[in-house]
């Protein structure tokens, strides 16, 4: 009987022991496993959140410094004036970078911010004499965008590139009759007899108009002042060119618009004279998307929270 329970004592000791050593083994496997996962995890934080380092200061070796104009240019967008200057400082601080191309891809955009980022290039211009600044346009360069490319100590564009329209527009809808017609009562109350001289569910004014026309009329003087200064004398004595018209790049060459037909690499390895070219341009990293989403979902999930909350 005793040697049936001491059997028994055994093979349960075995068993409890054979079930530690697999508990043991299974601990280190999870325990590994997760280390891995970690540093996976790790790795790929750092391929999307760093290091945020100026381009500036992790290049080497002499380049051509490049900065992208693409899309509508407003404080809104990736086009927007803190974007470029910061972009444009860099590349000039670079005491690497030989030369430096704006590609522009643009129809245009705000005047405001058009007009910071072109005073900013003609400060910095000034300040370093040495580095030169050259635009080249792709397909458009229109509008405010022009307004900055006229900045640069040369236009080149393509043959088929549209590049022009000189000019200042400000447009709306006027909505008084589609009211009147649905019964609907419009109610405002203003103080200062011009707050609402924009107002589309009221009859323009004449004076309004006028007031409006005199100052989109002054954007365009400065529009013209600047684009003459740029250019100087290589502008042709052109009837229709401060009139919103715009001109294939060939066309422009002629009227003085731009200067020759040429590409970023064109430039790059025939007036920079090198090919190595660097994009200095400002976009959003993953974190900065990542935060700004998820900010922005929070902020509407908060306000819609807060409007569905009342006080009893």
């Amino acid at each position: 009987m005793s040697n049936d329970t001491s059997w028994e004592k055994n093979a349960l000791e075995a068993l409890l022991l054979d079930n530690l050593k697999d508990k043991r083994s299974e601990r280190r496997w999870r325990t590994f496993w997760r280390i891995v996962w970690l540093l996976i995890f790790g790795a790929a934080l750092y391929s999307f959140f760093g290091p945020l380092k100026s381009k500036s200061s992790s290049v080497l070796g002499k380049h051509t410094a490049l900065i992208k104009i693409e899309g509508e240019i407003s404080s809104g967008t990736p086009a927007n004036a803190t974007n470029l200057i910061t972009s444009l400082q860099a590349a000039f601080d670079s005491p690497d970078s030989l030369g430096i191309i704006v590609q522009i891809n643009s129809p245009g955009g705000s005047p405001v911010q058009s007009g910071l980022v072109y005073d900013e290039i003609m400060r910095l211009r000034q300040a370093n004499p040495q580095k030169k600044l050259y635009v080249v346009v792709e397909d458009i360069c229109a509008s405010g965008a022009y307004y900055i490319a006229v900045a640069g100590e040369k236009i080149y564009v393509d043959k088929a590139s549209l590049v022009g329209s000189i000019g200042v527009i400000m447009s709306g809808f006027g909505f008084q009759g589609v009211i009147d017609k649905l019964g609907v009562e419009r109610r405002v109350l203003t103080a200062g007899e011009n707050k609402s001289m924009l107002d589309p569910f009221v009859k323009q004014n004449p004076k309004h108009r006028e007031a409006l026309q005199m100052m989109i009329d002054e954007v365009h003087g400065q529009f013209i002042q600047v684009v003459k200064e740029g250019r100087g004398e290589r502008l042709k004595n052109q009837p229709d060119l401060f009139s919103g018209m715009v001109w294939v790049g060939t066309k422009s060459i002629e009227l003085g618009l731009a200067d020759e037909i040429g590409s970023v690499d064109f430039v790059a390895r025939e007036v920079i004279k090198n090919t190595d070219i660097i994009d200095y341009s400002q976009t959003d990293n993953y974190a900065e998307r990542l935060a700004k989403r998820f900010g922005a979902e929070f902020g509407a999930s908060l306000s819609k929270a807060l409007q569905q909350f009342s006080w009893h």
